[in-house]
């Protein structure tokens, strides 16, 4: 846990950022033809973050599979969209390089695609359904997601300097609370279309949430971070490993964007 010195200067950091002035108008608003031309898409973990697994499958390689499968639907049914991946083979990338490459290509969208998990305890194997998160304010006794995902970055050398934040420790959410997202609404648009259309292929719709996500905070573009189902439910698990399965969340996804993309450059 930071000494108290040291969460002092991390929130007098956090809270001098809303005093310098910033710009009134979001990128939407700033160009009336606005165009969406680049994505991101993330697979999740990668390497030697790949720990969480079902009964056959490991998160880390449907996370790659349905990436790369999304990245080309998308190009071709989007001509005028460039696709950019974080990772294309079972590699290790670190959670702020992740989103890094967004903001360096100076992406539109940023979509990180992963798996849920839940504890092994009778019951649990029963939980479904598709959940997706952006980052903004959240409970300290509803982080169990934002937890899990951040754990990743302690497999990074040195991750006290990257991020400053101690993913184990409860309090460090209170910081991650103030960094307020600038396109806090264009991602909840953007999760809640994805959301319902993963409804229409009668999946299981927990809807949208909003946690303290490493990955997504930093993020200069509307950025959301999607579960497709629970690896720890063998059903959803053998429909995520499947083509069909992998296919249809394709799907969900790309009309999804689709419909976002139409909305936003009316």
């Amino acid at each position: 846990m930071k000494n108290k010195n040291t969460k002092l200067k991390n929130l007098t950091f956090l809270f001098s950022l809303f005093l310098i002035p910033c710009f009134s108008f979001s990128k939407l608003e700033e160009k009336p033809s606005y165009k969406i031309k680049t994505i991101v898409i993330d697979a999740g973990h990668g390497g030697h973050d790949g720990s969480t697994r079902g009964a056959i499958a490991r998160e880390k390689d449907i996370a790659l599979e349905v990436a790369l499968k999304l990245g080309k639907k998308i190009e071709s049914e989007m001509k005028d969209v460039k696709v950019i991946y974080t990772r294309k083979t079972d590699v290790f990338v670190k959670l702020y390089e992740r989103i890094d490459i967004a903001n360096a290509n100076n992406a539109d969208l940023f979509i990180s695609i992963h798996c849920n998990s839940m504890p092994k305890r009778a019951g649990n194997e029963r939980v479904s359904g598709t959940e997706t998160f952006v980052s903004g304010f959240h409970r300290l006794g509803e982080q169990d997601v934002a937890m899990r995902e951040n754990a990743s970055m302690l497999l990074e050398d040195n991750y006290e300097e990257n991020y400053d934040f101690d993913p184990k420790d409860p309090e460090s959410y209170i910081i991650f609370s103030l960094m307020k997202n600038q396109y806090r609404d264009q991602s909840i648009k953007l999760a809640s279309l994805i959301q319902e259309h993963y409804a229409t292929s009668g999946r299981i719709n927990r809807g949208v949430k909003e946690q303290g996500l490493a990955v997504l905070a930093r993020a200069g573009m509307p950025a959301i971070l999607t579960e497709i189902g629970f690896i720890s439910n063998r059903n959803e698990e053998r429909y995520m490993v499947s083509a069909e399965g992998q296919a249809e969340i394709v799907k969900n996804i790309t009309n999804a964007i689709k419909a976002y993309k139409n909305q936003i450059e009316r």
